[in-house]
């Protein structure tokens, strides 16, 4: 039986597109190993975790978390390394010329464009941070024996690698069978129930959000169910502040198949992203989810994202920094249950379909069969 060892010092370990990959390998008969934050050792699916300290800050993940990372990845002997963060790329570099080892990088982001919006980073290191980044990051990769892209675009930046495109961001079929199909709400008693999960940060669209609730119509009961961390306090503190967080049901973070659960209670899913680079080509996985428990869709109006939804018609595209416009797509669900109910049907018939991880999975074995044979 080969060895993989799947690493991260960034994601949790039962990360939904980390985890994903690594119970696939283990159903087609791989022995697999995932190192990642986790707070014991425990084998889950025939996933052997080995769990790493959540570290205190980004700073100390970046300066020892990733040479300790190394040093355990070492120690394991697996005849192929996949990892996950643009952290560790120096270190597998080093891992694959003293272990002579199979590597894979994992690429999630545009990692360049990712620094232009880090609001920690200094604004006059910026753009030189990624510039020098894109440099190193394609130059030091060479040395990999595949790269794994989770969408075209991000493949396209390593057209001179042995790069492969995996929609990683799509659905795990075996979850969202397993749940009831949504009954789209009509009882007006009920309040309608829509849901945002993900990263709660200024550029996700958070505010405009919950700013948007307040702007529906008060004849229409309406709450929004909120999982996920605020990425920094004085942003919580002012989207709490907002008007429309009295229609708010924060959950914070907790475990993705139990968001998955409350995703049938809901009547709609929202992923308003803002408008910059890295997110104009990117498949979200929240909106396919949302598409594979059957909710229509709210989302940001991306020419790529719009694409998709007005060939599946499946949602309703909004300008996410406009508010107002976010309140009148959730009127317009409530107002035409029926369509909306039309719409959840159509996304999840096209998860079913094409966009699921069932498919795209077997990119990755193809690599791994040529990886380990």
């Amino acid at each position: 039986m080969k060895k993989v060892l799947l690493l991260s010092s960034i994601h949790p370990a039962l990360d939904p597109h980390i985890f994903k990959i690594a119970k696939t390998l283990v159903k087609n008969g791989y022995e697999v190993t995932l190192l990642a934050q986790h707070k014991r050792n425990e084998k889950i699916e025939g996933v052997k975790i080995i769990g790493l300290p959540e570290p205190k800050n980004r700073f100390f993940r970046f300066l020892f978390l990733t040479k300790k990372v190394y040093e355990m990845a070492l120690q394991q002997k697996a005849d192929a390394y996949h990892f996950h963060d643009p952290d560790l790329l120096f270190w597998m570099w080093l891992l694959k010329k003293k272990a002579k080892a199979k590597v894979i990088y994992d690429v999630h982001e545009d990692y360049p464009e990712l620094i232009l919006t880090r609001e920690w980073i200094p604004k006059v290191f910026k753009r030189s941070l990624s510039i020098f980044f894109n440099w190193f990051e394609k130059l030091i990769s060479k040395s990999f024996d595949f790269i794994v892209a989770a969408t075209p675009y991000i493949a396209s930046r390593f057209k001179k690698h042995n790069v492969v495109y995996i929609g990683a961001n799509f659905p795990d079929l075996e979850i969202f069978n397993s749940l009831e199909k949504t009954n789209f709400q009509k009882a007006k008693s009920e309040p309608f129930t829509l849901i945002y999960a993900g990263g709660l940060e200024k550029i996700r669209g958070i505010k405009e959000i919950v700013e948007a609730l307040s702007m529906v119509n008060p004849k229409y009961k309406i709450k929004l169910k909120l999982f996920g961390k605020f990425s920094e306090k004085n942003f919580e503190e002012e989207v709490k502040k907002l008007k429309g967080w009295e229609k708010v049901e924060y959950f914070g973070w907790i475990p993705p198949k139990e968001v998955y659960k409350e995703m049938k209670k809901c009547d709609a899913g929202l992923v308003c992203l803002h408008p910059i680079k890295r997110y104009l080509n990117s498949l979200p996985l929240k909106m396919f989810e949302y598409m594979a428990a059957g909710l229509p869709v709210i989302a940001s109006n991306f020419p790529f994202w719009k694409e998709i939804l007005e060939k599946e018609k499946c949602g309703i595209w909004v300008n996410p920094l406009e508010p107002k416009e976010i309140a009148k797509a959730i009127e317009y669900l409530i107002e035409n249950p029926e369509e909306a109910e039309k719409m959840g049907e159509n996304g999840r018939k096209a998860v079913l379909e094409k966009y699921n991880w069932e498919n795209e999975s077997k990119k990755l074995l193809k690599i791994y069969e040529e990886l380990t044979r």
